[in-house]
């Protein structure tokens, strides 16, 4: 189970990646045209896949290692769980998680009209999306010194 929950994450992980790469090759915005489809099919793009990448973290993976390393219990919260990966140092601070999922669901329901803002929301996607994957390789690396996961995925 475990496995498999690594992989789909790491698909995850390395498609908003290469999303990320074209946000951020359109970084100069200046001359960026948001009537270009191929320039929304990338902001399009970036967003699903952090989208995606968040709910898998919070509802799969995050249950699933919990629960691997005898840390889970089914009566848990969310806010339960994220105070237990912030005690085992997988997450710095339990708000990050908070924010992230705010700005997952803002993404959700909000497309900006103003360039300004899209920029923005964008920019803040990227660094969280860059802290998402922090997250991951924290569990990934806690996973590797007990010895509990002999292989851990891809290099990312």
């Amino acid at each position: 189970m475990l496995n498999d929950v690594i992989k789909i994450v790491e698909i995850h992980l390395e498609r908003l990646k290469l999303a990320s790469k074209d946000i951020e090759k359109l970084n100069s915005f200046k001359a960026i045209d948001l009537n270009n489809f191929e320039v929304i099919k990338t902001i399009d793009t970036f967003i699903f896949r952090f989208m995606k990448l968040q709910d898998y973290m919070g509802q799969k993976l995050f249950k699933v290692f919990l629960d691997e390393i005898g840390e889970y219990r089914d009566d848990m919260s969310m806010i339960d769980i994220i105070d237990k990966l912030e005690k085992l140092k997988i997450l710095d601070n339990a708000e990050i998680w908070l924010i992230i999922r705010k700005l997952r669901n803002k993404l959700a329901h909000e497309y900006p009209e103003s360039f300004d803002e899209i920029k923005e929301e964008l920019m803040t996607a990227i660094e969280y999306y860059k802290k998402m994957t922090e997250i991951y390789m924290n569990i990934k690396n806690y996973l590797k010194e007990k010895g509990i996961l002999k292989w851990c995925g891809r290099e990312l």
